[in-house]
């Protein structure tokens, strides 16, 4: 074979893979991951399933209730764009409103990024990391 012909065919599919968008990875499905427990108490299991339609994100977020019974809350706002997802969790308590605001990065098995939040009148975040639940 002509070298030249093999040098254009390898430089073709190089020139190729470079254009070619890669798919990112989809938040479908059930993510789990534990926070801090209130007032230094245990840690708190947490599950989110979602759903995508588009770039609309739809779904539930299921956490322990104060006397441990799961609460399940949809989520609002829900968009994915370019393998980042986003979204608000709306919960009351004792009349009070609390909105956070979750935004992550999707890979193949985890999300991470920030929960935004205001408590007290201050503007709050911390880090969050979910890992893809195992489908059986």
């Amino acid at each position: 074979m002509n070298r030249r012909f093999v040098k254009l065919g390898l430089g073709a599919l190089f020139a190729l893979a470079l254009v070619v968008p890669t798919q990112a990875a989809s938040p479908v499905g059930t993510w789990n991951w534990t926070a801090p427990g209130r007032n230094g108490g245990p840690d708190r299991k947490m599950s989110l399933q979602l759903k995508v339609d588009g770039e609309k994100v739809t779904g539930t977020l299921t956490s322990p209730g104060r006397d441990g019974t799961p609460t399940k809350t949809e989520i609002g706002d829900g968009k994915l764009k370019e393998g980042e997802v986003s979204f608000t969790v709306t919960r009351e308590f004792n009349g009070n409103k609390m909105v956070q605001n979750y935004t992550g990065k999707v890979t193949a098995d985890t999300i991470k990024g920030k929960i935004e939040f205001e408590r007290n009148g201050e503007k709050q975040s911390r880090d969050w990391e979910a890992k893809r639940a195992e489908t059986k």
